[in-house]
């Protein structure tokens, strides 16, 4: 996980500075945050594809991101890179249940592909070619 801009809270740092409604909710928020990141859907549906690079390009960025959201998540693969013939699988479940994502990758010579409407919770792969 990624420290996000917040700053760490020590438990003896917290009681020694905040009364104790202050710190009932720096620790609901420190929940919250810790349960948003690992966020998991409870129904039982596999949102894990696996992504196929069937090009002579390098995919460098991945993202996927559920039809309700405005802007996309972060990309998947990090500071990786996905080479030509290369697969990858992602687990697209952002614990809000939904199946249906927009996808994007973004290759090395800075071309993109988007898939709209992509079921990860009925499709298995994605295959990407030229």
């Amino acid at each position: 996980m990624t420290p996000g801009p917040w700053p760490e809270v020590t438990a003896t740092g917290v009681v020694m500075k905040m009364k104790f409604v202050g710190l009932a909710a720096v620790a609901f928020s420190a929940l919250f945050l810790a349960n948003s990141a690992e966020a998991q859907c409870r129904d039982g549906k596999n949102r894990r594809i696996k992504v196929i690079n069937d090009t002579t390009f390098s995919m460098r960025e991945i993202y996927g991101s559920n039809v309700g959201a405005d802007t996309w998540q972060e990309d998947v693969l990090g500071n990786k890179v996905l080479g030509p013939g290369q697969t990858v699988t992602v687990n697209f479940d952002d614990g809000t249940c939904y199946c249906t994502f927009d996808l994007k990758v973004v290759f090395s010579d800075d071309t993109k592909t988007i898939r709209h409407s992509f079921n990860v919770c009925t499709e298995t792969s994605w295959r990407i070619h030229e």
